[in-house]
């Protein structure tokens, strides 16, 4: 089955679900210096891995980190050709002075946004979904 790309059926049906925990973006410079599975995501840039772990692993490891993160995950199957979606969660949740940086995944949509401002983004994006003509 392929993944929605209709704007509208894609925002109606984000159900966004906030994960339990709260997750950390760190740097390393050797993925084989972690356990992979502990690895929620990891993106290879020239100035080193990001990756993206839960803060109590980062704390295992001594990790570094700056920001500590909540990650909600869109429940709808979005097409990776999909067009629009991340810009208007992204608008809505500007408005309300949340950021967030957003992961694709093969099926689902993921949004990582401040711990403090977890709560208000699932509200932001489920009035969003329900408003949404």
């Amino acid at each position: 089955m392929a993944g929605e790309t209709n704007l509208s059926k894609l925002v109606k049906g984000m159900t966004p679900q906030l994960n339990k925990g709260e997750y950390v973006f760190a740097v390393i410079h050797d993925i084989n210096s972690l356990n992979l599975p502990d690895v929620i995501c990891h993106f290879k840039e020239k100035e080193g891995i990001t990756i993206i772990i839960e803060r109590t692993k980062a704390d295992e490891f001594n990790l570094k980190y700056d920001y500590v993160a909540a990650w909600i995950t869109l429940l709808v199957y979005s097409s990776l050709e999909a067009v629009g979606l991340t810009a208007i969660f992204s608008a809505a949740l500007a408005k309300h002075g949340i950021s967030c940086n957003v992961m694709a995944g093969y099926y689902h949509d993921h949004i990582f946004v401040d711990i403090k401002d977890a709560n208000k983004a699932v509200e932001v994006l489920n009035n969003l979904s329900g408003n949404y003509t």
